[in-house]
This record gives C-alpha cells, structure tokens and sequence, in this order.
C-alpha cells in the first residue's frame, strides 16, 4: 500500500508524515505507528532516503503487515466467539449437569470473545514496536 504525504518532523532515522486519511481504513487499523484526525493521518516511518521537513514524499506500508493486522484484528474475535460457544456447551453437556447449555454456550462465548480483545492489543503494543511493521519513505517526490 503506497501513500503519498508531506514529512511534518524528522526525529533520527524516523519521519512523521501527513498523508490524506483513506476513507474507511483508518478506523480500526492495528499499525499503532499512526495518529488519525479528520482529513489527516499521521504515520511514524522510516526515513530511509533522508527526506526533511516540508518535503512531499512516497511512503509504502508493507502488505504482509497490514493483511496479517486485518486478520488478528477481525478474525481473531470472530473465532474465539465461535469456540466460545462451542466450549460452553460442551463443557455444560459434559461436566456441569444442571446448568443450561446455551446459557453456558453464550456465556463463554462473550468470554473469549472479551479475552481476543485483550489479546489484540497486547499484540499491537509488541508488534508496533517492530521495525518490520513500520511504514517507510522509498522516495522523495517534491
């Protein structure tokens, strides 16, 4: 995925860079090097070609991390929902006789459907702090 944005600061080998927020992205993206406003996202790249302030540069965000961020942020939930509820019920069926299945279904369901989410963000936290996921500037255009 490639943007095009103006570096705003450069701080050492990295760059903060405005570029025009894609419509519909931004809102649950696990990159954690942005900072979103209205109009604006700002990204933390690596400065690879020395570009300074004020100048208009290409920057690539690798399509490895960002589809792998995609399929933790949405799959993740959406599968521990279902083996939640699959744990529930079998466990009520199996071990504790006298409680209801579905109620024991949902309930552990909505669990782990909770715990995917303390799960993603640990996971963003570390994962936003490998270089590998950053974005980077490949070119200076202006």
């Amino acid at each position: 995925m490639e943007e095009i944005g103006v570096v705003i600061k450069t701080v050492g080998r990295f760059a903060k860079v405005s570029v025009e927020k894609p419509k519909g992205v931004c809102e649950h993206c696990t990159m954690g090097s942005c900072q979103v406003s209205k109009e604006n996202a700002e990204l933390e790249a690596i400065n690879m070609v020395g570009a300074r302030e004020g100048q208009k540069v290409r920057v690539v965000i690798k399509a490895v991390s960002y589809t792998k961020g995609s399929l933790i942020v949405y799959g993740l939930p959406v599968l521990a929902l279902i083996l939640g509820a699959i744990a529930g019920k079998e466990l009520a069926l199996s071990s504790l006789k006298g409680h209801d299945p579905e109620n024991m279904s949902a309930l552990f369901a909505f669990g782990a459907f909770a715990a995917s989410f303390v799960f993603i963000r640990l996971w963003s936290s570390k994962a936003e702090k490998k270089l590998e996921n950053k974005p980077i500037i490949e070119e200076i255009l202006d």
